[in-house]
C-alpha cells in the first residue's frame, strides 16, 4: 500500500482543492452501502473503520476470534485478502504464501478457519457449510453484500481521522458520522491524542483498548536490534522497542504488505551484520518472509489490553444473544 499523502494529516489548499471529487465520492459509497445485503442464519461481527489503513481491525479480529473460541463458538473470519493473487472465493490453509492470500488472511488462519471473498455474502455461505456459528468480518464496513449483526468502528488514537475529509481529499472511506451511524459500539487503540472521539456520536458506546507487545520482547532488553516493518504505520513496532530497552541501531520501514525481494533481505541482514545487530519484524512482515529466512529473525507480536475486559465481553454476549 503506497504512503499516505502527506497532506491528507491537515486541512491544506490541496484539500480544499480535491473537497469536490470527495462529495462525489461519498455520494457513491452511500449509493453502495444502501443496497440490502445477504442475511446469514449465525451473528455476524463486522470490524471496520472509516480510513484507508491501518487502525487495528486485524489485531482487534484475533483478540474476538480467540474469546469467540473461548466460549466454545465456531468461527470462521471473513476477509478480503488484500496483498494477496488468490480471487474468488478461497478457504486459506495455513501453509498458504502470504503471495497468495495475503498476510493478514495467514495470522487469522492460524487462529480460526478464515476465507477470502470480495463478496462476504459468499464467503459466508461457505463458512457457514463448513459449520460456522458465528462470522467474524476483518474490514467490511463499507461493503453491502452481508447484513451485520454487530458492527465495531476501530479507531487509531495516534492518527484519528486525519483531515477529516473523504478521498482524495483526505484518508476517509465516507464521512464519519455517516459510518459511526451505521456501528453499535467503537474502539479506541491508543490514547486520543487527536481528539477523534469528539467526532463520535454522543450515545456511541466507545470501548478503549492499549497495544501490547508479546512478553518476548524483554528479551531484547540491551541488545542492538535492526528493526524493520512493512506495517501502515511503522512506529507502531519501532517505538516499543525502544520503551522495552531495545537498542534500536537501525529502524527500517517498508510499504504495507511489502513483498520482500530476495535483495531486501539480502540488503537487510549486510547492514545488521555492519551493525552487529540482530534483525527484528513484526508477525505480519515474517509470514512474507521464506521460512530459511524467518528462522534466523526475532518476531515479536502484538495484542491488546483492554481498559475494561468486561465491556467486551458484555458487548460480544448482547450480539449473540440478541
Amino acid at each position: 500500500m503506497p504512503e499516505a499523502p502527506s497532506f491528507w494529516s491537515h486541512d491544506g489548499v490541496l484539500a480544499h482543492v480535491l473537497s469536490p471529487l470527495s462529495a462525489v465520492g461519498a455520494a457513491l459509497t452511500a449509493r453502495r452501502v444502501a443496497r440490502p445485503g445477504w442475511q446469514a442464519p449465525v451473528p455476524v461481527f463486522c470490524c471496520g473503520n472509516v480510513t484507508v489503513g491501518g487502525a487495528g481491525k486485524t489485531t482487534l479480529v484475533l483478540d474476538l476470534a480467540r474469546r469467540l473460541k473461548d466460549r466454545g463458538r465456531a468461527v470462521h473470519v471473513l476477509l478480503r485478502g488484500y496483498g494477496g493473487s488468490a480471487r474468488g472465493l478461497y478457504g486459506v490453509a495455513q501453509d498458504d504464501p502470504a503471495a497468495l492470500v495475503g498476510d493478514e488472511a495467514l495470522l487469522l488462519a492460524a487462529v480460526a478457519p478464515a476465507w477470502i471473498s470480495a463478496d462476504r455474502a459468499a464467503s459466508a455461505r461457505a463458512a457457514v457449510a463448513a459449520g460456522a456459528d458465528v462470522l467474524l468480518m476483518d474490514d467490511g464496513l463499507q461493503n453491502p453484500t452481508l447484513r451485520k449483526s454487530l458492527s465495531i468502528l476501530v479507531v487509531d488514537g495516534g492518527t484519528g481521522f486525519g483531515n477529516g475529509r473523504v478521498l482524495p481529499a483526505g484518508p476517509l472511506r465516507e464521512p464519519v458520522g455517516v459510518a459511526a451511524a451505521r456501528c453499535q459500539a467503537a474502539v479506541l487503540i491508543g490514547s486520543d491524542v487527536t481528539g477523534a472521539l469528539s467526532r463520535l456520536p454522543p450515545k456511541l458506546q466507545v470501548l478503549r483498548a492499549s497495544l501490547v507487545q508479546d512478553a518476548s520482547i524483554g528479551a531484547l532488553a540491551g541488545k542492538r536490534v535492526l528493526a524493520f516493518a512493512g506495517i501502515a504505520i511503522p512506529d507502531k513496532f519501532f517505538a516499543p522497542l525502544r520503551q522495552a530497552g531495545a537498542v534500536v541501531a537501525a529502524a527500517r520501514a517498508f510499504p504495507d504488505h511489502h513483498p520482500y525481494t530476495a535483495r531486501d533481505l539480502e540488503a537487510l541482514q549486510s547492514q545488521a551484520d555492519a551493525l552487529g545487530a540482530r534483525l527484528v519484524t513484526t508477525p505480519k512482515d515474517a509470514v512474507r518472509l521464506p521460512p530459511a529466512v524467518r528462522a534466523r529473525i526475532s518476531v515479536i507480536g502484538v495484542g491488546l489490553a483492554w481498559e475494561r475486559a468486561d465491556a467486551i465481553e458484555q458487548l460480544l454476549d448482547a450480539a449473540l444473544t440478541g
